[in-house]
């Protein structure tokens, strides 16, 4: 097989339409060149080695990043779910125990449980503890409209709670608060 040259790495740049080759057509490029019989272009060592470890260390440090946001992303609302429960459940439990109750809880004076409301509270923490985190900081607000626990008056449970993530990470709230509303029953 004859052929008239073969590129080097310190020649100019010979088009590939002028490497011509008698009888192998089709071929582009590095095919080309071995077809011809050209010595493999070696750069010289250590011209690529550290790319894919650097492409590799970059991906994994967005991907992590990526999770762990969206793990804590997740535990936020999993941790918001749980308190706006843990209202409704005070709420429930202020109803039910308006001054008709045997177990009163509001601000009446025949109410075993006046000011702060206490078992209103207690039901509140108890119901946040599913949250998975410490409920030490999380501020319990009970308020009567009219002053009273009589029935067919409104009674609010408002949770303030400030969020403290597993992973600290840009872009999250930290300070969340909820408010459930409802009439007294019973």
């Amino acid at each position: 097989m004859t052929f008239e040259r073969c590129r080097t790495p310190y020649e100019p740049f010979v088009a590939d339409d002028q490497l011509r080759v008698p009888g192998v057509g089709g071929f582009h490029g590095i095919a080309k060149r071995r077809a011809l019989g050209c010595p493999h272009i070696d750069r010289g060592p250590g011209h690529e080695d550290g790319q894919a470890t650097l492409e590799m260390v970059v991906s994994l440090m967005v991907a992590f990043s990526l999770v762990f946001w969206l793990f804590e992303l997740c535990m936020l609302t999993y941790t918001c779910s749980v308190l706006n429960d843990a209202t409704q459940e005070g709420v429930r439990y202020a109803i039910m125990h308006g001054t008709d109750s045997s177990n009163c809880s509001g601000p009446d004076t025949q109410c075993i449980n006046q000011t702060p409301y206490s078992n209103v509270q207690a039901v509140v923490t108890s119901a946040a503890s599913a949250s998975l985190h410490n409920m030490s900081a999380m501020t319990v607000t009970v308020s009567y409209a009219n002053n009273t626990a009589a029935i067919g008056n409104p009674v609010a449970v408002k949770v303030a709670y400030i969020y403290v993530p597993y992973v600290t990470l840009p872009g999250l709230v930290n300070a969340v608060t909820f408010a459930s509303q409802g009439d007294i029953l019973y």
